[in-house]
């Protein structure tokens, strides 16, 4: 009878390592957060410590201390030897204050916002729409009327965006060109590293006026105030200055298509002949099947703001409706890639 019974069991045809890479991947992204918020990546950085020594420092159990370890060496944040616990390449990059590309902000706004993130809320979001971030007010609105918000919010986008803005200037010529406007520019992290590659470039960010203060003082940080200025307008409503590039970092997937389109069409009116428009985004494949990091972040913009991540192809024809011409998608680093095009030089 048994024998019966478990031949009419249908074995799997797959292993079960996927759902448990999912289940996990929550776990590992806590431990990450926790590990920051009790500054172990600023400790190991004087030197590397064994289990007892970050037990004793960090004034937690030695079980819990090693369960801390053993996950961060798991997802090679941390690498151990002889005993010894130190930091990654990874670590160094992004996970001291000390460095350019710092990523603690982003960090810190992920743990302001982690009740936000309740299995609940999500669900609710996802049902619903109704966003409980910021109390269910509209972010950016929130960002003009609270400048504590504003600067949180800007220095964690600055943190998340220096790494790719160091990249794409390398990978287009803007030899020849004169202003570059950041426009939604935040921190004014592109204008900072478009200008230092390329020296004959002014640039002008476009923002808020209390993120306008903030990217003032990075500027200032990297000795740019000759050539890079501020701008507080709105990018809607008001007219756009006049320049030879456009760039939008991570504006896009903040809004509909519809408005997406509509900044295409007024950046088509507004650029010199012959000039550039860089939208900098983290791109779906074409067939919009990953990768799965795009997806992750397609659900926090909509469940944040109004607006979904795009794939290269949905940008380029927006481009290319529009008028633009030599339309290409560039991929930069990591997840990121920028979609550019030229508005055609007025003919004789």
């Amino acid at each position: 009878m048994n024998q019966d019974i478990s031949l009419k069991i249908k074995k799997p045809r797959t292993d079960d390592k996927q759902l448990w890479d999912i289940y996990s991947g929550k776990f590992a992204y806590k431990t990450l957060l926790v590990a920051h918020n009790l500054k172990l990546f600023t400790l190991l950085a004087k030197k590397a410590l064994t289990l007892a020594e970050v037990s004793q420092l960090l004034q937690i159990n030695s079980r819990g201390a090693e369960t801390l370890l053993m996950m961060l060496v798991c997802v090679r944040l941390l690498q151990v030897e002889d005993g010894f616990y130190s930091l990654t390449s990874i670590a160094e990059d992004y996970l001291l204050k000390s460095s350019p590309t710092y990523f603690g902000g982003f960090l810190d706004v992920a743990i302001a916002a982690e009740q936000e993130f309740s299995l609940q809320n999500l669900k609710k979001a996802l049902l619903t729409k109704p966003s409980s971030v910021y109390a269910g007010e509209k972010m950016f609105q929130s960002h003009a009327l609270h400048p504590t918000l504003a600067r949180a919010f800007t220095h964690a986008m600055h943190g998340h965006s220096m790494a790719a803005a160091m990249v794409w200037p390398e990978l287009i010529d803007l030899s020849r060109n004169k202003l570059l406007l950041d426009i939604g520019g935040g921190s004014g992290a592109h204008a900072i590293s478009a200008t230092l590659k390329w020296s004959n470039l002014q640039a002008l960010v476009i923002d808020l006026a209390s993120v306008c203060d903030i990217a003032r003082e990075y500027i200032a940080q990297y000795g740019l105030q000759n050539r890079i200025e501020t701008d507080a307008r709105n990018m809607f409503s008001e007219p756009l200055p006049l320049a030879d590039i456009h760039f939008y970092s991570n504006i896009y997937h903040d809004w509909p298509p519809q408005t997406g389109r509509f900044l295409t069409q007024k950046s088509f009116e507004s650029l010199e002949p012959g000039g550039r428009i860089v939208i900098h985004e983290m791109l779906y494949n074409d067939q919009k099947t990953g990768p799965v990091g795009v997806a992750a972040n397609n659900m926090v913009m909509y469940y944040w703001q109004e607006g979904q991540q795009s794939s290269g192809h949905e940008l380029s024809t927006m481009l290319i409706s529009t008028g633009f011409t030599d339309v290409e998608v560039k991929p930069t680093v990591g997840y990121w890639s920028i979609v550019t095009g030229l508005k055609p030089s007025e003919t004789n």
